[in-house]
């Protein structure tokens, strides 16, 4: 292999985040790049439907820690005031509790100590503290750049005495709760795992760091939606000379002698590549793409046997009135919280409850739907495919429990009779049109025994040559986590060629 970045050939599968994000960076170290997609458009899990005058963010929804964006456009010599238009939103979240109580979940410190005071006054008190307890770990995670770091054994040797220090490694609502007693504010610091795929009772307290990201970064929306974020990427992917191939699906990652040649596509051409990058799911990538023979660490029974992170059903809705008890993004929750997360986790059971969580853009953007009409996405965390559920038969009779909750309990008058769009996304369509393991909606559940050094690495232990990212990977799920794997997997191949981080990247080659 070359010991340099010119002229190698790079392929990227799958235009995901991580895909695009990785793209960028490598394009514009001096790597030839290409990225293919098996989809007509780019995009990956941060699709976008756009149907009857309304537009909807299929998959991501929100934006946290801008810095980590803006490094990737740095990284091509671009910033990203210059192709994207950032909202801040306040609050960041309203939860709407079971018992019809509210909190507006927002990074300033008095409001939210006024609205946690209501429920319990020692709460409040112990705000201070908590936020003081998760920066040590924000630090850890992204100002020290472990989430930047390809975490190899070592590496997870150096950070463990910082980790037990920390209490990081245990579960992530077992530290909440010995800050705070009510409920309502045991999940509004906890639930944060459940937006990666993974359960607040076994993801470890290192995942705390997303309240404080949060806060120290804000939480925005991008003029157009996520889908804008996805089609900057894309520009300066090719403004910096990078190739893409849509409508292009990788059929085999071509290996000999345990080292990458290329990959094949479904059309049966040869991408010859020096290197390969697969964004596809983790599972998929070896499994389906790689013959059994060329793979001694990560064998089928192997992949298969990890676990998985849930999945999520997605109903999108467009509605010709509005609902301003709604704002843009709006939780609202069952009685039931531990046992619903055991529902779907382990006893992989469809819950008669559910909690769910409410996009709607058209509060911030109303040119994501016709005038005076809604937008608006519902995610139901439900079980992966590991669960016995037929969803060709049970979506229908879903959605529509789901939208007579909406409408009788929840108060969403007449919702029935205003919608014009309603479309489905349910695991099985997860698992067939993105090619997710067990329909999984994220992927490697974040759990302490697949964190760190212990999940999937970016960087093959079985092929020479072949990297990851993407959310089953370091350091997980999320935009911002994904976008960091992207940097750890161009730290992990500058590492395997020699080549210094601190080298100065080329110049894009379109101004």
């Amino acid at each position: 292999m070359k010991k340099n970045s010119e002229q190698q050939q790079v392929v990227v599968i799958g235009s995901g985040f991580g895909g695009l994000s990785a793209a960028i960076r490598l394009q514009a170290r001096g790597f030839q790049v290409t990225l293919i997609e098996k989809n007509e458009k780019v995009g990956g899990h941060a699709y976008q439907l756009v149907k009857n005058g309304y537009t909807f963010d299929m998959g991501p929804s929100l934006i946290t820690a801008p810095d980590i964006i803006e490094d990737v456009f740095q990284a091509a010599g671009k910033t990203t005031a210059d192709y994207l238009d950032l909202i801040y939103l306040d609050p960041f979240y309203r939860i709407y509790f079971h018992d019809g109580s509210m909190l507006d979940y927002t990074g300033d410190a008095d409001e939210m100590k006024t609205q946690m005071a209501a429920f319990n006054p020692q709460d409040a008190r112990n705000y201070d503290r908590f936020i003081s307890y998760i920066k040590k770990i924000y630090e850890a995670v992204i100002v020290d750049k472990l989430g930047a770091t390809p975490f190899d054994l070592g590496t997870m040797m150096r950070f463990l005495p910082k980790a037990l220090q920390l209490k990081a490694l245990l579960p992530a609502f077992h530290v909440v709760k010995k800050f705070f007693k009510d409920p309502r504010n045991q999940f509004a610091f906890s639930f944060h795992p459940l937006f990666i795929g993974g359960s607040p009772f076994r993801a470890p307290s290192v995942y705390l760091m997303i309240p404080y990201l949060e806060k120290e970064g804000g939480v925005w929306f991008t003029k157009g939606g996520m889908y804008s974020l996805v089609e900057a990427f894309q520009k300066v992917f090719l403004e910096i000379g990078g190739t893409i191939r849509t409508a292009t699906e990788a059929s085999q990652i071509v290996v000999e002698n345990k080292r990458v040649r290329g990959v094949e596509t479904q059309h049966g051409d040869f991408i010859p590549a020096d290197l390969v990058v697969s964004n596809a799911h983790f599972t998929h990538t070896y499994k389906d793409l790689i013959d059994p023979n060329q793979r001694s660490r990560w064998t089928d029974k192997k992949v298969t046997q990890l676990k998985y992170g849930m999945s999520c059903f997605l109903m999108y809705m467009g509605v010709k009135k509005q609902y301003p008890q709604l704002l843009h993004h709006t939780l609202i929750l069952s009685e039931r919280y531990k046992g619903l997360v055991k529902d779907i986790f382990d006893n992989k059971i469809l819950p008669e409850d559910f909690s769910m969580y409410l996009h709607v853009p058209t509060r911030t953007d109303a040119g994501m739907a016709p005038e005076g009409c809604e937008s608006m996405y519902v995610l139901i965390p439900v079980p992966n495919l590991a669960a016995d559920i037929n969803w060709q038969e049970k979506k229908q009779a879903y959605a529509d429990k789901i939208l007579n909750f909406l409408e009788e309990d929840f108060g969403l008058q007449d919702l029935r009779q205003n919608l014009e769009v309603l479309e489905l996304f349910t695991p099985e369509d997860f698992r067939d049109q993105r090619n997710n393991f067990l329909g999984t909606a994220w992927g490697v559940e974040p759990m302490l025994t697949q964190t760190a050094s212990f999940r999937p690495h970016n960087k093959s232990e079985d092929i020479e040559g072949l990297y990851l990212v993407g959310a089953s990977t370091h350091p997980g799920a999320g935009v911002p986590g994904v976008l960091l794997t992207a940097e750890a997997t161009e730290n992990a191949i500058l590492s395997d060629l020699g080549i210094p981080k601190e080298q100065k990247r080329l110049q894009p080659l379109i101004a």
